[in-house]
């Protein structure tokens, strides 16, 4: 495990959590804690809460309990002591480390005329493992060319199946440039500092020397903002489905900009039934469909589709 996220943890956890076997920690998606439950573990698609003699059970009621001061410890080393210099990042919701992992926090939330202000009362942190992997979308990317030029693509997956992995992984690649292509300049949007995971604005994972990154911004301002600013060749985005959304994707396939993003979904049928993606789908906006799963683990490519919604590759495993 990363020893700096090591180091974020208190004594107690951290001597746990080095008598976890290797598998289990190589395969470590998320860290939950809460107040006064089990430590829980998700990994290849289960649950399981750490013991007080560092094992694993699927029983909540046999799990370690850690003490309230253990996580205010961990807060306090995540915030390097000052809770206050985490004021933006409580409001969101989460805050990104040195490494690219990132922390989800609940809590009492605070409002100022009506906006969220803050957090206190922290009660939960959902550690995500950011993962690099380098190479996954080498077996796709054959499929988003067509006579040298790059194609709009949507990618659809439940969560946690791989798409902000693929993204990534299509960034970095895209801007380094490889036998299927030169080099682009590639823009990102990353709304929930997922795909580049800056921090103090630099990135914490490899996504190319032609990146350019726009951080913690909303995905329809960032989008019309790097059209104008930054003549990107390729707009990279998580997660779209808002109907301000549409719009800007719109603007930039009007300015000849090709646009790679991600939406929640387990098919083209379900993501067909909500009428911002209908719109979408109905007016061609996407020359590209690659739908992820877990039928063969996490990553799992189950399809490749054409604008058409024709089927063009069989399931084949990308992780």
């Amino acid at each position: 495990m990363d020893q700096l996220l090591l180091s974020m943890m208190p004594q107690a956890w951290r001597e746990k959590m080095r008598k976890l076997p290797i598998d289990v920690i190589d395969q470590l998606e998320e860290i939950r804690v809460r107040k006064q439950q089990p430590i829980e573990f998700i990994y290849n698609n289960m649950s399981r809460f750490l013991t007080k003699e560092a094992t694993l059970t699927a029983h909540p009621g046999k799990g370690w309990i850690p003490t309230i001061g253990d996580m205010e410890k961990m807060i306090n080393l995540i915030s390097q002591h000052s809770i206050y210099a985490l004021e933006e990042e409580l409001r969101r919701g989460y805050v990104t480390i040195t490494g690219g992992h990132r922390i989800g926090i609940t809590g009492k939330v605070v409002l100022e005329k009506g906006e969220i202000k803050t957090m206190r009362d922290i009660s939960g942190l959902n550690i995500r493992i950011a993962k690099e992997m380098k190479g996954v979308s080498l077996p796709v990317l054959p499929y988003l060319i067509d006579k040298g030029q790059l194609l709009n693509t949507l990618i659809i997956s439940p969560p946690q199946c791989g798409k902000t992995t693929l993204l990534r992984d299509l960034a970095r690649v895209i801007s380094y440039g490889n036998l299927h292509l030169s080099g682009k300049k590639v823009s990102i949007v990353d709304e929930r500092s997922e795909i580049a995971a800056c921090v103090r604005g630099v990135p914490q994972r490899d996504v190319g020397p032609r990146a350019d990154i726009l951080d913690a911004c909303p995905k329809a301002e960032g989008i019309m903002m790097l059209i104008r600013s930054m003549s990107p060749d390729v707009i990279i985005a998580d997660e779209i489905g808002r109907p301000e959304d549409v719009a800007a994707i719109q603007e930039a396939l009007n300015a000849g900009v090709c646009i790679m993003t991600s939406v929640h979904g387990a098919s083209l049928a379900d993501i067909n039934r909500r009428p911002t993606l209908s719109r979408m789908i109905g007016q061609g906006m996407f020359q590209r469909y690659i739908i992820l799963g877990r039928s063969k683990g996490v990553g799992t490519v189950e399809g490749i589709f054409n604008d058409q919604c024709l089927r063009l590759q069989e399931e084949a495993s990308v992780s």
